[in-house]
């Protein structure tokens, strides 16, 4: 898709949803009105005035730095880009806990240790590099919390019930498969993220009978970005706890995912 709006317009975009003038931002972020109307305008934002946005909008800064397409400096960047595939397996067995059994998991995964990353992101592969585009905005959150194409095709499936191939969702994030309301609602479920603000960064309307994310889906969204700064390892031990605690009559391995898609 061509023609994606920048940081600025979006920016406008969510201002206007929360009926929030430039006047009402500066007071709640401490940013000048000024240096707002100039990013409005088309200017760069600084990374200070995106971390100190993103409470304004209730987001995290780490995904307002990707709305924004700025780096992030390390210390926000996910950790481990060997962890994605783990986070999958997480999220499908933390999806089948009881609740306490969830908060537990919660609380164990906020208590580890985040280790100092101390080299810089890769370049994404070339097939992850998307164009401007609604989808690709999409894709690039779900890689704000680790995973990919697979990972994100597995993570989606106890969340949402949609069951399609990791190719199906790298066609959302190229613009070669349709944005539409479901699929926005279900992106919002695995991100955590408010679906009406989604919609409004997307230009893809909800649907009017669209349902709120369930107390499940949410747990493990949080999960989910509790996640992301941890190691491969804290993952799996995250995992296995998860695992421990299933019903016995409960399958313990994600299905294949992708038929007819």
């Amino acid at each position: 898709m061509t023609g994606f709006p920048g940081f600025g317009v979006l920016l406008k975009r969510l201002a206007e949803h929360h009926e929030l003038r430039a006047g009402d931002i500066s007071s709640l972020s401490a940013v000048p009105e000024s240096e707002l109307q100039a990013v409005f305008g088309g200017a760069a934002p600084s990374p200070s005035l995106l971390c100190s946005l993103a409470p304004v909008f209730h987001l995290h800064a780490e995904d307002l730095f990707v709305i924004a397409d700025v780096a992030q400096p390390l210390e926000m960047s996910p950790l481990d880009p060997h962890a994605g595939t783990m986070v999958a397996v997480l999220a499908w067995h933390a999806a089948h806990l009881g609740s306490q059994d969830r908060n537990r998991l919660l609380r164990f995964a906020a208590s580890l240790p985040q280790e100092d990353r101390t080299k810089p992101a890769s370049e994404p592969r070339a097939y992850l590099q998307y164009p401007p585009g609604p989808g690709s905005l999409l894709m690039r959150l779900l890689a704000n919390r680790n995973p990919g194409w697979l990972a994100g095709a597995q993570t989606f499936l106890p969340l949402t019930g949609r069951y399609w191939s990791a190719a199906a969702y790298g066609q959302v994030g190229h613009g070669r498969k349709q944005l539409t309301p479901d699929l926005l609602a279900d992106y919002a479920t695995v991100l955590g993220m408010r679906a009406d603000d989604l919609a409004v960064l997307t230009g893809v309307d909800l649907a009017d009978d669209a349902p709120p994310p369930s107390r499940v889906s949410s747990d493990v969204a949080e999960l989910i970005w509790e996640a992301r700064r941890l190691t491969r390892d804290q993952v799996r031990q995250l995992r296995d706890l998860a695992k421990a605690a299933l019903p016995t009559q409960l399958p313990t391995e994600i299905p294949a995912s992708g038929r007819g898609h």
